[in-house]
């Protein structure tokens, strides 16, 4: 299984505890620049005043529907963390400080140093190199630690 083979790159307690941050940040940064991009298309189908009207949402339902095809319960707890990404990223525009796309992308590249960090300590590549979707896997890789902790089965 994916996870397996995404955990085998993942057995030092210091890299591990480097993905419980780094990972959501990335997923959350990668979700507010998709989020970014302007979104006319999106907004003409979902409507102007949605603040979910975005290409994010649209990726994040093609992203819940590939988790899908590897577990259901699995793409149920990805998809309540995908819906709180959004949800952050529209409260980051709604303050309006600085603009998501700077927040996002800070995030991500803070995010990356972390996790080359940890793959560092670790002595092993990351994942993604060998196989692009373990950019996917990652996460929930880390979904299905918090469902055995809970005793849902996956």
């Amino acid at each position: 299984m994916l996870l397996s083979e995404y955990g085998e790159s993942h057995q030092n307690v210091t890299n591990k505890t480097i993905h419980w941050i780094c990972v959501p940040l990335i997923f959350f940064s990668i979700v507010g620049l998709i989020a970014s991009i302007p979104s006319a298309p999106v907004q003409t189908f979902l409507g102007e005043s949605n603040p979910y009207a975005n290409w994010a949402t649209v990726l994040l339902v093609l992203v819940i529907i590939y988790y899908a095809t590897l577990s259901i319960t699995l793409s149920i707890g990805m998809a309540l963390f995908a819906f709180l990404c959004l949800y952050v990223a529209n409260i980051v525009v709604r303050i309006g400080f600085t603009p998501l796309w700077a927040v996002s992308l800070s995030i991500f590249v803070l995010a990356w140093i972390g996790q080359f960090f940890g793959h560092n300590i670790e002595g092993k590549k990351p994942s993604f190199l060998k196989d692009i979707q373990f950019l996917l896997i990652g996460p929930a890789w880390l979904m299905h630690f918090v469902y055995k902790q809970l005793g849902i089965p996956y």
